[in-house]
């Protein structure tokens, strides 16, 4: 909106304030129908209705899964900025994984916990709803990660692909948490290993407050940015949407925060393709299957060299794309030019890993 506004521009604004008083909000925050297949210790599993959409011919069921700690609508932000709604619209089967709450309760749970149960046990539901179909994997930030851990763990696993959006595979070169290694080693992990079992893990409104650090210079410039759009209804409609995503953040399991802190932030062992978790020694290089990694340019948690570093770590891979696209660590799987970059890229990817098996390539895209 202009410095002074065009009578086009001033009705606009004026018709969303209106709106967003008097309706109370401007997005279309409905969630996207879906039934419950399976259930299971922090493991709902949820099929979306096909909506009228006609089933494409030859597509494999598609699982979202989502990371710990944030919710699971991340997948479903709004209609409109879906990529489960997308999904479905483009005839494919899908389904998510969502994993509830954590409670005070669940703080012995490790992360071999999501990866030795309920990722393999959600696959395993799904292709038996799906007929017994082998699935494609599409997992967000951790929720990739834990992907690809769970099929190097289990290469019998009924999967076709795995693809990754925003996932980071070395911390090293992310910018924020680089400075913070030093201070972590020095202290040996004593000061965070009390804190997360005195408090049972990382809750809710600190996992809140790390994302919006993440973010700074968007959390600061947040009202400007809105004023500045005013008369944008669908920029407030994803800022409301992204506002309601943030207020859903959930907690860490102690054992599980303290793996994230020790294993990914102090030893960096991911960087070197090999985790030990729950003692099982869990090596992404014996992964055969297609793999992807789509980096968010602008993304500050998971940056493009934090994200293609997997690259290098899959020489048995049947293929191994490396691709970015615009937007941050949200944005990237679900801005508002997601639908025009990553959903594209991910449909290439799946629509080529529905039947035939691949020949091994490796994609990187600046």
């Amino acid at each position: 909106m202009d410095l002074i506004p065009t009578p086009e521009q001033f009705t606009a604004a004026a018709a969303n304030v209106f709106d967003r008083l008097a309706r109370g909000h401007l997005a279309d925050l409905r969630r996207l129908p879906a039934s419950i297949v399976d259930e299971g210790p922090q493991r709902t599993v949820y099929r979306y209705a096909g909506g009228g959409h006609r089933a494409k011919a030859g597509a494999s069921p598609v699982v979202l899964v989502p990371p710990l700690a944030a919710p699971a609508l991340c997948f479903d932000l709004r209609r409109g900025c879906s990529l489960a709604e997308h999904m479905v619209a483009s005839g494919r089967p899908t389904y998510l994984v969502d994993y509830g709450a954590i409670a005070f309760g669940d703080r012995d749970l490790g992360l071999e916990h999501w990866v030795l149960d309920v990722i393999p046990k959600t696959v395993a539901a799904v292709s038996a709803d799906a007929g017994d179909e082998p699935v494609q994997l599409v997992g967000w930030c951790l929720g990739g990660i834990m992907s690809l851990l769970a099929v190097a763990h289990d290469r019998k696993l009924p999967v076709r692909s795995v693809a990754m959006v925003a996932s980071p595979f070395d911390v090293t070169q992310v910018p924020m948490v680089a400075p913070l290694r030093p201070l972590a080693n020095l202290t040996g992990g004593r000061v965070i290993g009390a804190l997360s079992g005195l408090l049972g893990g990382a809750p809710a409104p600190l996992v809140k407050r790390a994302y919006q650090l993440a973010g700074f210079d968007k959390y600061v410039t947040k009202p400007y940015a809105i004023l500045r759009n005013l008369d944008d209804r669908d920029f407030l409609a994803q800022i409301e949407a992204v506002d309601r995503f943030m207020g859903g953040m959930l907690a860490y399991p102690g054992r599980t925060f303290g793996q994230l802190y020790h294993r990914f932030l102090r030893a960096n062992d991911l960087a070197a393709g090999a985790i030990d978790l729950g003692g099982h020694r869990i090596d992404v290089r014996g992964v055969r299957v297609p793999v992807m990694n789509v980096a968010g340019r602008g993304d500050g948690i998971a940056p493009l060299a934090a994200c293609h570093r997997v690259g290098e770590l899959l020489p048995r891979a049947a293929e191994v794309r490396l691709e970015t696209a615009p937007g941050g660590h949200l944005g990237v799987l679900t801005g508002r030019s997601a639908k025009r970059t990553t959903w594209p890229l991910l449909d290439e990817f799946l629509d080529a890993h529905d039947r035939r098996p691949a020949q091994r390539h490796l994609h990187a895209v600046a």
